[in-house]
């Protein structure tokens, strides 16, 4: 695909770096030219320099036949206005905008093709929210992904000394847990990937990757480690809007309270919010965090704009008894010396925003892509189409789907059915697919197997 990213920030960058390496045709564009120089000596994609809304611009990087634009600048308003301008005088198949401010994402008919013409929103504050609170939901999970709806959950959790299933072999699982329908989609051990069988070990230490019903997610969980009890108590650090959509979504079933330096902003959230606690202070402020008593804290969740704050607060927090610290850090190389240290859960924006933007670049009936590792795997929630003569999946049995190599088949789900993946399962017409693909450079055989024949037309 012909592809022009608007934008040379986190995102568009990481973008880029995703697409380049499946072979698509990339061009960026943004006004920041030691950014651009240093994206070009590292990928192979070409560069623009210039205003990303301006049409002769977007002449330049090619939207004259580009196949999608993808417009990730910091500026709503020049995304908007790039979309605009790529519908109206190149005719661009599909526009995809980064959209911030709820002022706009709330008007009806606001993005429509005969008005801003947006055919994919994107909010990477929403994203991120809904993941935040997925976490929540789940304590002791390091990741948690839906699919289909919401009925079908996978869930990363790490493996810990005394879990019932530690040092048990997989196929254990199921006869201890016979009422339960669960598969483990990858186990990645030392940050390395292990394709699952029957007779895989778990060791403790692994982080596993399991797919079940969303009613079965506990059960299964408990296996692995020792369940938690829920989260009650939720202090958030940063009142941005994470930290006002998270508190929205969770204060009529939990205890929040905000941490906001801004006095300004504080009146603005106290406002908005009905049983949040809004403070006025600092986050790293010692003696602020020991009068609203940080040690009763469940959870501690660092949510401010500065990777630095986000770190440190996080480390205070814990080292004063927080039982659990979850912290926000844009840059992703700071996300692995973090996590699983002192800092329980850190999240990049960025990875959590590239699945949406995924989703509809890949090829196929492809309804949902979340970014895991990283980037260095993906699990894909794909559309089986056609019959048996014009399809590579649909009437075929899992166990006899010609696979790529280290790709496994974690879920179908017909209609509000989920059928856990075990080799008899037969995939028919219309069925959603769960993917988990642990090598990226097979993506493009994922997406050949969802692609129907000529025959079926």
């Amino acid at each position: 695909m012909k592809i022009i990213i608007l934008g040379a920030g986190q995102v568009g960058g990481t973008l880029a770096e995703h697409l380049a390496r499946e072979e698509n045709d990339i061009t960026v564009v943004d006004t920041d030219n030691g950014r651009l120089r240093e994206l070009h000596t590292r990928l192979d994609i070409r560069t623009v320099s210039g205003a990303a809304s301006y049409p002769m611009v977007l002449r330049q990087a090619g939207c004259e036949d580009a196949d999608m634009l993808i417009a990730v600048t910091n500026s709503d308003e020049v995304n908007m206005i790039a979309c605009q301008v790529a519908h109206t005088l190149f005719r661009t198949p599909t526009k995809i905008a980064r959209v911030r401010s709820t002022a706009y994402l709330t008007r009806k008919g606001l993005f429509a093709h005969d008005a801003v013409p947006v055919d994919v929103l994107i909010s990477p504050e929403q994203v991120v929210t809904d993941h935040i609170r997925r976490l929540i939901e789940h304590p002791g999970a390091l990741q948690v992904l839906e699919f289909a709806g919401g009925l079908v959950q996978l869930v990363a959790v790490k493996a810990f000394y005394g879990g019932p299933l530690v040092g048990q072999e997989l196929a254990f699982l199921r006869r201890h847990m016979p009422s339960v329908d669960t598969r483990v989609a990858a186990i990645y051990r030392k940050n390395r990937p292990i394709i699952p069988h029957g007779n895989t070990v778990i060791e403790a230490d692994d982080e596993v990757f399991f797919i079940a019903a969303r009613r079965d997610i506990r059960a299964v969980m408990s296996e692995l480690r020792r369940l938690e009890r829920d989260f009650r108590r939720v202090m958030i650090a940063g009142g941005g809007n994470i930290g006002e959509r998270l508190a929205e979504h969770l204060e009529h079933s939990h205890q929040v309270k905000i941490i906001e330096h801004s006095i300004e902003r504080c009146s603005q959230l106290s406002e908005r919010l009905d049983r949040t606690v809004v403070l006025n202070g600092s986050a790293t402020d010692k003696r602020l965090l020991e009068e609203e008593n940080i040690e009763e804290c469940d959870i501690f969740c660092s949510l401010t704009n500065d990777d630095e704050v986000n770190i440190m607060s996080s480390l205070l927090a814990k080292r004063m008894g927080a039982k659990k610290v979850l912290t926000l850090i844009n840059n992703a190389a700071y996300v692995d010396l973090v996590q699983g240290g002192e800092i329980d859960i850190a999240i990049s924006p960025q990875q959590a925003t590239i699945g949406s933007l995924l989703t509809h670049v890949r090829r196929g009936d492809i309804v949902n892509v979340h970014s895991l590792r990283r980037g260095a795997a993906e699990a894909i929630e794909a559309i089986a189409h056609g019959d048996t003569q014009s399809s590579k999946v649909v009437g075929r049995a899992i166990g006899k789907i010609d696979l790529p190599q280290g790709t496994t088949i974690g879920a179908v789900v017909r209609g509000k059915e989920v059928l856990i993946a075990h080799d008899d399962v037969v995939v028919r017409s219309g069925d959603h697919v769960i993917l988990f693909v642990i090598d990226k450079r097979r993506l493009r055989d994922v997406e050949r197997l969802f692609q129907v024949g000529l025959t079926f037309f």
